[in-house]
């Protein structure tokens, strides 16, 4: 009895190296989503002043395929995908929409002059509640959706050139072809 209650703590410990060196080969980027192939949740998001955008809302988003970034100003990695963004707007390769992050109106409105604006409408999320419904962890986020409002696909972090030409602009082709 003595030698199992010493053996004990060392399964245990065993146990848990292994779960959590499992944890860790995985890719934080491909956690799933429950909100993949569902409806977009419902909401309504007031525009950012000074950006000369449209608010964003769900009923925005339906009709065609379109990206949707979850993005705040002080995101290190939102600003190294911000280039991907000001591309695909200038190539006009899908029309993106932005979801401003719990950050300040005014701080989003000045990361977005000194950027550029790539969203064709965006919200301002300031205390996160669209985000907690979309299932955001964190920013940067960003989603395909669908001409119906679906939700196809979701990337958590930033979104890299290798990301973006083998996986999202082919869904994104691949979707446009559907009826």
């Amino acid at each position: 009895m003595k030698r199992l209650l010493f053996i004990l703590p060392l399964l245990v410990f065993a146990g848990v190296a292994v779960y959590f060196g499992f944890g860790l080969t995985r890719d934080p980027s491909k956690i799933p989503s429950a909100l993949i192939d569902k409806p977009i949740p419902e909401f309504a998001l007031p525009e950012i002043a000074g950006t000369g955008k449209p608010a964003l809302t769900s009923a925005g988003l339906k009709g065609e395929v379109a990206l949707v970034n979850v993005f705040a100003s002080w995101c290190a990695p939102c600003r190294i995908e911000h280039p991907i963004f000001m591309r695909l707007a200038r190539d006009n390769a899908v029309p993106i929409y932005g979801i401003s992050y719990k950050d300040k109106a005014e701080d989003s409105a000045k990361w977005l002059r000194e950027l550029g604006n790539p969203y064709k409408a965006i919200g301002w999320d300031f205390d996160g509640r669209v985000a907690i419904d979309w299932g955001v962890y964190g920013v940067p986020e960003t989603f395909v959706v669908d001409k119906t409002g679906t939700i196809r696909f979701k990337h958590v972090g930033a979104v890299t050139p290798d990301m973006l030409n083998n996986q999202i602009l082919p869904l994104i082709e691949e979707l446009k072809r559907k009826p």
